[in-house]
């Protein structure tokens, strides 16, 4: 199962969203959106899962804590424990087996970030 990991801060837009989606690969075949828990319930979120067709799996700040990432900002290292959210969050929704088939890309205005994990969903 495909699950795209988005990391977006409170002021995002609903086209930076979708355009970080697309850089990452875009939303043909996804199962599921997947962020921290904390920022499921944007409304932003929720119309761009809406458009996709897919659930949003929220994620526990503490599960995104320690899951190592390819890319890395202090910032969100500082914050949540991680180098990426949106890597960390496609990882620990697809599964535990789950792999990065689309490494973070950011929006032209760096206010959303996407990647793509695949894997069992278990």
């Amino acid at each position: 199962m495909k699950v795209a990991g988005l990391g977006f801060r409170k002021d995002v837009t609903l086209a930076s969203l979708r355009e970080a989606l697309l850089a990452a690969g875009g939303p043909e075949g996804l199962a599921a959106i997947a962020t921290v828990s904390d920022r499921a319930d944007a409304e932003v979120l929720k119309q761009l899962a809406c458009e996709c067709g897919v659930p949003i799996k929220a994620v526990p700040a503490e599960a995104l804590a320690g899951v190592d990432t390819p890319t890395q900002s202090k910032i969100v290292a500082d914050k949540f424990g991680t180098g990426s959210v949106a890597e960390a969050a496609a990882l620990a929704a697809a599964g535990p087996r789950a792999r990065l088939i689309a490494t973070r890309v950011v929006s032209r205005d760096r206010t959303a970030t996407a990647a793509v994990a695949e894997g069992d969903g278990a």
